[in-house]
Protein backbone atom coordinates (compact mmCIF):
# COMPACT_ATOMS: atom_id res chain seq x y z
CA UNK A 1 0.00 0.00 0.00
CA UNK A 2 1.28 3.14 -1.19
CA UNK A 3 2.06 6.24 1.53
CA UNK A 4 -1.15 7.99 0.22
CA UNK A 5 -3.53 5.35 0.24
CA UNK A 6 -2.17 4.46 3.74
CA UNK A 7 -2.93 8.09 4.58
CA UNK A 8 -6.40 8.24 3.58
CA UNK A 9 -7.23 4.88 5.40
CA UNK A 10 -5.63 6.33 8.59
CA UNK A 11 -6.84 10.08 8.94
CA UNK A 12 -5.50 12.16 11.28
CA UNK A 13 -7.32 11.87 14.99
CA UNK A 14 -8.70 15.06 15.97
CA UNK A 15 -7.73 16.01 18.58
CA UNK A 16 -10.42 16.54 21.09
CA UNK A 17 -10.52 19.23 24.07
CA UNK A 18 -10.80 18.18 27.42
CA UNK A 19 -13.53 20.97 30.00
CA UNK A 20 -10.65 21.72 31.86
CA UNK A 21 -8.65 22.99 28.67
CA UNK A 22 -11.82 25.55 27.72
CA UNK A 23 -11.33 26.61 31.24
CA UNK A 24 -7.92 27.19 30.95
CA UNK A 25 -8.21 29.11 27.48
CA UNK A 26 -10.98 30.76 29.37
CA UNK A 27 -8.96 31.97 31.97
CA UNK A 28 -6.02 33.04 29.89
CA UNK A 29 -8.01 35.30 27.35
CA UNK A 30 -9.51 36.74 30.69
CA UNK A 31 -5.90 37.66 32.26
CA UNK A 32 -5.17 39.23 28.95
CA UNK A 33 -7.99 41.38 28.31
CA UNK A 34 -7.48 42.18 32.73
CA UNK A 35 -4.14 42.86 31.57
CA UNK A 36 -5.32 44.88 28.73
CA UNK A 37 -7.58 46.98 30.24
CA UNK A 38 -4.83 47.88 32.95
CA UNK A 39 -2.85 49.07 30.17
CA UNK A 40 -5.42 50.64 28.38
CA UNK A 41 -6.64 52.42 31.44
CA UNK A 42 -2.62 53.31 32.78
CA UNK A 43 -1.53 54.94 29.43
CA UNK A 44 -4.98 57.11 29.27
CA UNK A 45 -4.70 58.52 32.74
CA UNK A 46 -0.83 59.03 32.47
CA UNK A 47 -1.55 61.30 29.36
CA UNK A 48 -3.63 64.01 31.59
CA UNK A 49 -1.00 64.86 33.89
CA UNK A 50 0.49 68.19 33.11
CA UNK A 51 4.14 68.71 32.91
CA UNK A 52 5.94 72.20 33.74
CA UNK A 53 9.68 72.69 32.15
CA UNK A 54 12.80 72.39 33.79
CA UNK A 55 15.35 73.02 31.49
CA UNK A 56 16.98 76.68 32.95
CA UNK A 57 17.86 75.74 36.53
CA UNK A 58 21.06 76.43 37.13
CA UNK A 59 23.80 75.27 39.31
CA UNK A 60 22.74 71.97 40.06
CA UNK A 61 24.78 69.04 42.08
CA UNK A 62 25.56 65.75 39.96
CA UNK A 63 23.95 62.98 39.41
CA UNK A 64 25.27 60.22 41.42
CA UNK A 65 26.97 57.21 40.24
CA UNK A 66 24.00 54.77 40.86
CA UNK A 67 20.32 54.32 39.76
CA UNK A 68 18.72 55.06 42.88
CA UNK A 69 16.34 58.08 42.62
CA UNK A 70 15.20 61.21 44.52
CA UNK A 71 11.93 62.69 43.83
CA UNK A 72 10.77 65.85 44.93
CA UNK A 73 7.11 65.79 46.33
CA UNK A 74 5.34 68.85 46.74
CA UNK A 75 2.03 69.49 48.12
CA UNK A 76 0.04 72.36 46.99
CA UNK A 77 -2.58 74.78 48.26
CA UNK A 78 -3.72 77.75 46.42
CA UNK A 79 -2.65 81.24 47.90
CA UNK A 80 -4.34 84.16 46.88
CA UNK A 81 -5.39 84.71 43.25
CA UNK A 82 -2.79 86.95 41.05
CA UNK A 83 -4.06 88.68 38.30
CA UNK A 84 -3.19 87.76 34.48
CA UNK A 85 -2.03 84.34 35.43
CA UNK A 86 -2.66 81.25 34.25
CA UNK A 87 -5.33 78.26 34.66
CA UNK A 88 -3.45 75.73 35.83
CA UNK A 89 -0.28 75.43 38.08
CA UNK A 90 1.69 73.67 34.54
CA UNK A 91 0.67 76.60 32.96
CA UNK A 92 1.63 78.85 35.34
CA UNK A 93 5.48 77.46 36.02
CA UNK A 94 5.55 77.69 32.15
CA UNK A 95 4.99 81.26 31.60
CA UNK A 96 7.47 84.06 31.64
CA UNK A 97 7.05 85.04 34.98
CA UNK A 98 5.98 82.60 38.17
CA UNK A 99 2.78 84.44 39.76
CA UNK A 100 4.12 84.77 42.72
CA UNK A 101 2.16 83.77 46.10
CA UNK A 102 -0.77 82.11 44.32
CA UNK A 103 0.22 78.52 45.08
CA UNK A 104 1.55 77.55 48.95
CA UNK A 105 3.76 74.73 49.40
CA UNK A 106 3.77 73.51 53.21
CA UNK A 107 4.40 70.05 52.05
CA UNK A 108 8.32 69.14 51.23
CA UNK A 109 9.62 65.65 50.88
CA UNK A 110 12.44 64.42 49.65
CA UNK A 111 10.97 60.39 47.99
CA UNK A 112 14.81 58.60 47.90
CA UNK A 113 14.11 54.72 45.57
CA UNK A 114 16.55 52.89 46.15
CA UNK A 115 18.68 51.67 42.98
CA UNK A 116 17.26 48.06 43.44
CA UNK A 117 13.56 49.15 43.77
CA UNK A 118 12.72 47.42 47.00
CA UNK A 119 13.23 50.25 49.66
CA UNK A 120 12.01 53.89 49.38
CA UNK A 121 12.51 56.31 52.25
CA UNK A 122 10.46 59.82 52.56
CA UNK A 123 12.42 62.37 54.33
CA UNK A 124 10.51 65.57 55.17
CA UNK A 125 11.51 69.15 55.47
CA UNK A 126 9.71 71.22 58.06
CA UNK A 127 8.17 74.16 56.08
CA UNK A 128 9.75 76.34 58.58
CA UNK A 129 13.18 75.60 58.34
CA UNK A 130 15.38 78.52 57.91
CA UNK A 131 17.65 78.68 54.89
CA UNK A 132 19.15 80.31 51.50
CA UNK A 133 16.29 80.73 48.94
CA UNK A 134 17.23 79.99 45.60
CA UNK A 135 15.11 81.39 42.44
CA UNK A 136 14.12 79.36 39.39
CA UNK A 137 17.38 79.55 37.02
CA UNK A 138 18.88 78.88 40.54
CA UNK A 139 20.33 81.61 41.55
CA UNK A 140 20.86 82.55 45.78
CA UNK A 141 18.28 85.19 46.78
CA UNK A 142 18.09 85.57 50.68
CA UNK A 143 17.73 83.49 53.51
CA UNK A 144 13.89 82.60 54.46
CA UNK A 145 11.46 79.75 55.44
CA UNK A 146 12.01 77.11 52.94
CA UNK A 147 8.29 77.22 51.49
CA UNK A 148 8.25 80.38 50.41
CA UNK A 149 11.09 78.94 47.81
CA UNK A 150 7.68 77.73 45.95
CA UNK A 151 5.32 80.53 46.60
CA UNK A 152 7.72 83.23 44.97
CA UNK A 153 9.46 81.13 42.30
CA UNK A 154 7.44 77.87 41.45
CA UNK A 155 8.57 74.23 41.14
CA UNK A 156 11.90 75.33 39.75
CA UNK A 157 12.65 77.81 42.82
CA UNK A 158 12.13 74.90 44.75
CA UNK A 159 13.76 71.91 43.31
CA UNK A 160 16.66 74.43 43.78
CA UNK A 161 17.10 75.72 46.68
CA UNK A 162 16.22 71.69 48.09
CA UNK A 163 19.19 70.84 46.27
CA UNK A 164 21.55 73.51 47.50
CA UNK A 165 20.17 72.64 50.89
CA UNK A 166 21.03 68.76 50.76
CA UNK A 167 23.21 68.72 47.34
CA UNK A 168 21.40 65.72 46.57
CA UNK A 169 20.67 65.93 42.86
CA UNK A 170 16.72 66.11 42.25
CA UNK A 171 15.73 63.89 39.27
CA UNK A 172 11.62 64.23 39.25
CA UNK A 173 9.24 66.70 40.81
CA UNK A 174 5.88 65.56 41.57
CA UNK A 175 2.94 68.04 42.88
CA UNK A 176 -0.08 67.21 44.39
CA UNK A 177 -2.94 69.03 45.24
CA UNK A 178 -3.83 68.87 48.77
CA UNK A 179 -7.62 69.01 47.70
CA UNK A 180 -6.53 65.58 45.59
CA UNK A 181 -7.02 64.00 48.53
CA UNK A 182 -10.27 64.03 49.17
CA UNK A 183 -10.69 62.01 45.93
CA UNK A 184 -8.10 59.64 46.42
CA UNK A 185 -9.19 58.98 50.06
CA UNK A 186 -12.44 58.21 49.19
CA UNK A 187 -11.67 56.45 46.12
CA UNK A 188 -10.14 53.94 48.26
CA UNK A 189 -12.98 53.75 50.52
CA UNK A 190 -11.76 55.39 53.68
CA UNK A 191 -8.00 55.74 55.07
CA UNK A 192 -7.87 54.13 58.41
CA UNK A 193 -6.11 56.77 61.09
CA UNK A 194 -6.25 56.32 65.21
CA UNK A 195 -6.31 59.81 67.13
CA UNK A 196 -5.13 59.08 70.66
CA UNK A 197 -6.80 62.35 72.60
CA UNK A 198 -9.01 64.69 71.38
CA UNK A 199 -8.02 67.95 70.04
CA UNK A 200 -9.48 70.87 68.73
CA UNK A 201 -8.46 72.54 65.77
CA UNK A 202 -9.42 76.43 65.84
CA UNK A 203 -8.09 77.26 62.14
CA UNK A 204 -10.56 74.58 60.69
CA UNK A 205 -13.09 74.69 63.60
CA UNK A 206 -12.70 70.91 63.80
CA UNK A 207 -13.25 68.96 66.79
CA UNK A 208 -11.57 65.84 67.14
CA UNK A 209 -11.87 62.85 69.31
CA UNK A 210 -10.30 60.38 70.72
CA UNK A 211 -11.15 57.51 68.32
CA UNK A 212 -10.22 55.23 65.58
CA UNK A 213 -11.63 57.41 62.11
CA UNK A 214 -12.02 56.00 58.61
CA UNK A 215 -10.93 59.47 56.87
CA UNK A 216 -12.82 60.20 53.46
CA UNK A 217 -13.46 63.43 51.41
CA UNK A 218 -13.10 66.65 53.49
CA UNK A 219 -12.50 65.59 56.66
CA UNK A 220 -9.18 63.56 55.31
CA UNK A 221 -8.46 67.35 54.15
CA UNK A 222 -8.58 68.96 57.19
CA UNK A 223 -6.34 65.58 59.12
CA UNK A 224 -3.70 66.08 57.01
CA UNK A 225 -3.60 70.38 56.99
CA UNK A 226 -4.18 70.27 60.84
CA UNK A 227 -1.63 72.79 62.78
CA UNK A 228 -3.30 74.49 65.26
CA UNK A 229 -3.99 73.05 68.24
CA UNK A 230 -1.08 70.30 68.32
CA UNK A 231 1.35 70.26 70.79
CA UNK A 232 4.62 70.24 68.49
CA UNK A 233 2.92 72.26 65.53
CA UNK A 234 4.51 71.44 62.19
CA UNK A 235 6.23 68.78 63.89
CA UNK A 236 3.27 67.23 64.60
CA UNK A 237 1.62 67.95 61.55
CA UNK A 238 4.40 66.09 59.33
CA UNK A 239 3.80 63.09 61.55
CA UNK A 240 0.25 63.30 60.80
CA UNK A 241 1.06 63.52 57.21
CA UNK A 242 3.19 60.77 57.56
CA UNK A 243 0.86 58.42 59.11
CA UNK A 244 -2.08 59.33 56.67
CA UNK A 245 0.35 58.42 53.67
CA UNK A 246 1.37 55.50 55.08
CA UNK A 247 -2.04 54.32 55.59
CA UNK A 248 -3.40 55.60 52.23
CA UNK A 249 -0.19 53.07 50.63
CA UNK A 250 -1.10 50.02 52.98
CA UNK A 251 -5.05 50.40 51.67
CA UNK A 252 -3.74 50.62 48.01
CA UNK A 253 -1.18 47.62 48.44
CA UNK A 254 -2.80 45.42 51.02
CA UNK A 255 -6.89 45.42 50.09
CA UNK A 256 -6.25 44.15 46.67
CA UNK A 257 -7.61 47.02 45.36
CA UNK A 258 -4.94 47.63 42.27
CA UNK A 259 -6.28 44.42 40.91
CA UNK A 260 -9.82 45.16 41.31
CA UNK A 261 -10.71 47.34 37.67
CA UNK A 262 -13.44 49.72 39.17
CA UNK A 263 -11.49 50.38 42.43
CA UNK A 264 -8.02 50.82 40.40
CA UNK A 265 -9.55 53.48 37.89
CA UNK A 266 -11.16 55.45 40.54
CA UNK A 267 -7.44 56.00 42.17
CA UNK A 268 -5.75 56.55 39.10
CA UNK A 269 -8.19 58.97 38.23
CA UNK A 270 -8.10 60.63 41.32
CA UNK A 271 -4.22 60.64 41.61
CA UNK A 272 -3.55 61.87 38.14
CA UNK A 273 -6.26 64.51 38.21
CA UNK A 274 -4.45 66.48 40.90
CA UNK A 275 -0.78 65.78 39.71
CA UNK A 276 1.74 67.78 37.76
CA UNK A 277 5.17 66.52 36.86
CA UNK A 278 8.21 67.56 35.59
CA UNK A 279 8.61 67.42 31.80
CA UNK A 280 11.19 64.68 31.75
CA UNK A 281 9.25 62.24 33.86
CA UNK A 282 8.14 60.48 30.84
CA UNK A 283 4.57 58.40 30.70
CA UNK A 284 7.09 55.20 29.75
CA UNK A 285 9.34 56.13 32.72
CA UNK A 286 6.51 56.30 34.79
CA UNK A 287 5.20 52.86 33.60
CA UNK A 288 8.88 51.40 34.00
CA UNK A 289 8.92 52.61 37.72
CA UNK A 290 5.56 51.56 38.45
CA UNK A 291 6.75 47.95 37.39
CA UNK A 292 9.73 48.40 39.20
CA UNK A 293 8.01 48.69 42.61
CA UNK A 294 5.74 46.32 41.67
CA UNK A 295 7.39 43.92 44.90
CA UNK A 296 7.69 46.76 47.02
CA UNK A 297 6.49 45.82 50.65
CA UNK A 298 4.98 48.56 52.85
CA UNK A 299 7.91 47.56 55.98
CA UNK A 300 10.02 48.51 53.43
CA UNK A 301 8.67 52.17 53.38
CA UNK A 302 10.67 54.03 55.73
CA UNK A 303 9.07 57.50 56.68
CA UNK A 304 11.54 60.39 58.79
CA UNK A 305 12.20 63.78 58.88
CA UNK A 306 15.38 65.74 58.12
CA UNK A 307 17.36 66.66 61.53
CA UNK A 308 16.18 70.01 62.95
CA UNK A 309 18.40 71.63 65.55
CA UNK A 310 17.16 75.10 67.37
CA UNK A 311 14.10 76.51 66.88
CA UNK A 312 14.32 80.11 67.12
CA UNK A 313 12.64 83.72 66.64
CA UNK A 314 13.82 85.32 63.53
CA UNK A 315 12.69 89.20 63.70
CA UNK A 316 11.54 89.60 59.68
CA UNK A 317 9.92 85.73 59.20
CA UNK A 318 9.12 84.59 63.21
CA UNK A 319 9.67 81.14 64.67
CA UNK A 320 12.56 79.74 61.82
CA UNK A 321 13.84 76.04 62.42
CA UNK A 322 18.05 76.01 61.89
CA UNK A 323 18.81 72.59 60.89
CA UNK A 324 21.08 70.48 62.79
CA UNK A 325 24.05 70.62 60.39
CA UNK A 326 25.99 67.89 61.13
CA UNK A 327 23.76 65.04 61.72
CA UNK A 328 22.03 66.36 58.39
CA UNK A 329 24.95 66.33 55.77
CA UNK A 330 24.97 62.60 57.53
CA UNK A 331 21.57 62.17 56.09
CA UNK A 332 22.11 63.73 52.77
CA UNK A 333 25.19 61.64 52.08
CA UNK A 334 23.15 58.77 52.88
CA UNK A 335 20.76 59.95 50.24
CA UNK A 336 23.25 60.53 47.48
CA UNK A 337 25.14 57.13 47.81
CA UNK A 338 21.96 54.89 47.98
CA UNK A 339 22.93 54.06 51.80
CA UNK A 340 20.26 55.02 53.59
CA UNK A 341 20.22 51.57 55.37
CA UNK A 342 23.44 52.58 57.70
CA UNK A 343 21.97 56.17 58.33
CA UNK A 344 18.59 54.47 59.68
CA UNK A 345 20.82 51.72 61.76
CA UNK A 346 22.60 54.56 63.25
CA UNK A 347 19.84 56.34 64.26
CA UNK A 348 16.37 54.04 64.67
CA UNK A 349 14.50 57.00 66.56
CA UNK A 350 14.75 59.05 63.51
CA UNK A 351 12.20 56.99 61.79
CA UNK A 352 8.45 57.32 62.59
CA UNK A 353 7.50 54.20 64.91
CA UNK A 354 4.68 52.01 64.09
CA UNK A 355 2.46 52.95 66.70
CA UNK A 356 3.11 56.72 65.79
CA UNK A 357 -0.40 58.36 65.94
CA UNK A 358 -0.75 62.06 66.47
CA UNK A 359 -3.68 63.95 67.73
Amino acid sequence: MSEDEQAESNPPRRRRWRPWAYGLAALLLLVIAAFGFYAWRLNSHLGNIDRFDTAEIKNRPSKADNKAINVLLLGSDKGKEVAGSGDSLAEDADAATWPTGKYRSDTLMVVHISADRKRVQLVSIPRDTFTMLYDGEGNPQHEEKINAAFSNWGPNGAISTVEHLTGVRIDHVAIIDWAGFKDLSTAVGGVPVTVPEAVYDSKQDKQWEARDYLLKGEEALQYVRMRYGLTRSDFDRINRQQNFLRSLMREMLDSGKLTKPLEFDAMLQALTENLVVDEAWSNGDLRSLALGLRGLEDRNVTFLTMPIGAERTDATYGAVLEVDEAKAQQLFAALRGDKVGGYLKKYPDDVLAEDDQIS
